[in-house]
């Protein structure tokens, strides 16, 4: 018999997989377990789900309820959720549809732009010929950026159709046959359904319907949608059953950054008006690969209107910096942060060289300790730096106008900091990881947190809110107040 008032959350994390055991009537973790990500290795033995286990009989250990307890996961093991977005022009469909799929929890491996006439990879760009990519471009990015999902986007609503239609051509005469999530002009949708035919596709609203408005919500769910239908299986990442099917793809409700942005913004917003949020929120997440950036930020309309963008800023953005981590991308992170003209400092340089040649590398001097903090110090700083971008104004024909280059975040109330580099670093890590990132003394226009409250999620809580919040939103909300309450405790 299943425990009604406790349910497990679990993460499968690309390196570790974490679960908390939650009491829903409390909205408190009871006890939490992490052990490393267990994947099936090139003789097909090992599983996700070893992993699991490991957790599940820590958890017993403390609480023998957890045996019988509900279980909700999310996963980005195997690599996570990698999203292809094919759009019309660069800076108007294809940054609309990247920004969709960076929210809806994928990594963007490819960005076909149709107007530019290139593909862009990883922040490179390929040369290609004619006003659109051919087939053999789209095969160049099946082959070498491996994506799970296309993002086909294209067109206003009632706009030029023939883009997104000669796209879908393009994309089954390459020989795609993955899934593919269609954002683009409605008027079109029933036309490139057609031409997917036997493709796996999923037709909803355009992130773009009108010029100067981003609308990613259809598109966020139907990324979510074929992220559990057709990317969780196949990925093979577990060869256990269950009477109704794969046991880990009974388990997973959807990829890790996208169940943490809806923690994100269950803690910004609240439920109601008597449960309420905590205003403005950025959260930071320094991985061994990546550093993710998630915000809510209510846009203010006057404000908006003074500004200058191609594509409309939105109140829920995400951000994941490829290039930035502790471990993995530490070398490139170092490298980053070098000041232009001086280079790294090569002491740091050589501590970095060592993190990345051996991921599973841990600290355990003071020099080592310091050397991670270095290292976090800038994941962070570059990150917050390209999600919230630079404002300056300039003077035209219309007047002063405010141009933006990324996410105002100076009136944030809340900064998350998150990662095992805080969660389980020394005393006063975070004031010194995140010195030079906030405050309202900052030099070089950067809209950075003036005055947010920082905080750490210690305990690993917004991955388990996200999990909560559709099916126990009361336990979600109560778990979520604990981070920012300093009296409560989480476990």
């Amino acid at each position: 018999m299943l425990s009604a008032d406790l349910t497990i959350c679990v993460d499968f994390g690309s390196t570790f997989t974490k679960a908390s055991l939650v009491d829903l009537t409390e909205g408190r973790i009871v006890a939490a377990a992490e052990h490393p990500t267990t994947l099936p290795s090139a003789s097909g033995e090992g599983d996700v789900l070893d992993a699991y286990d490991a957790c599940l009989a820590a958890l017993v250990a403390t609480e023998p309820r957890a045996a019988d307890a509900t279980v909700l996961a999310c996963s980005s093991a195997g690599g996570g959720l990698r999203i292809a977005v094919v759009g019309n022009e660069e800076l108007v469909t294809a940054e609309a549809g990247r920004r969709v799929a960076l929210s809806s929890g994928g990594k963007v491996v490819g960005v076909v732009a149709a107007g530019a006439s290139r593909v862009l990879r990883d922040g490179s760009s390929l040369a290609s010929s004619g006003t659109m990519p051919q087939p053999a471009v789209y095969r160049d990015l099946r082959q070498t950026t491996r994506p799970d999902v296309v993002l086909l986007t294209g067109g206003t609503d009632g706009g030029n159709s023939e883009v997104l239609l000669r796209a879908a051509r393009d994309l089954v005469d390459s020989g795609w046959s993955g899934p593919v999530v269609v954002a683009g002009n409605v008027e079109a949708a029933a036309e490139v359904a057609a031409v997917l035919a036997d493709v796996p596709h999923v037709v909803t609203d355009n992130v773009v319907p009108r010029i100067g408005v981003l609308e990613p919500a259809g598109a966020r769910a139907a990324i979510r949608e074929v992220f559990l239908s057709h990317v969780i299986g196949g990925k093979h990442l577990s060869s256990r059953t269950t009477a109704r099917g794969d046991a880990f793809v009974e388990m997973v409700r959807g990829a890790t950054p996208d169940v943490v942005l809806t923690g994100v913004e269950l803690l910004a917003n609240g439920l109601d008006s008597e449960r309420p949020g905590a205003g403005d929120v950025v959260v930071v997440d320094v991985g061994g690969a990546t550093t993710d950036v998630h915000s809510v930020v209510e846009v203010d309309p006057e404000d908006a209107g003074l500004s200058r963008e191609v594509v409309a800023t939105t109140p829920v953005t995400r951000t994941v910096e490829g290039d930035l981590g502790m471990r993995w991308s530490a070398l490139s992170t170092v490298e980053a942060d070098a000041e232009p003209g001086a280079g790294p400092d090569e002491e740091l340089l050589a501590a970095a060289r060592r993190r990345t040649e051996d991921p599973g590398f841990l600290p355990t001097t003071d020099a080592e300790l310091d050397a991670d903090e270095a290292i976090a110090r800038a994941a962070v700083g570059l990150a917050l730096r390209r999600h919230a971008g630079r404002s300056k104004v300039v003077v035209g024909p219309s007047g002063r106008v405010v141009e933006r280059s990324g996410k105002d975040l100076r009136e944030v109330d809340l900064l998350v900091g998150s990662g095992g580099v805080l969660r389980h670093g020394r005393e006063g890590v975070a004031e010194r990881v995140l010195a030079g990132s906030v405050g309202a003394d900052l030099e070089g226009g950067w809209q950075l947190p003036e005055r947010a409250r920082v905080v750490v999620d210690t305990a690993y809580v917004l991955a388990a809110v996200g999990l909560l919040a559709d099916a126990h939103p009361e336990a979600a909300y109560r778990l979520a107040r604990r981070l920012i309450d300093p009296v409560a405790h989480l476990v």
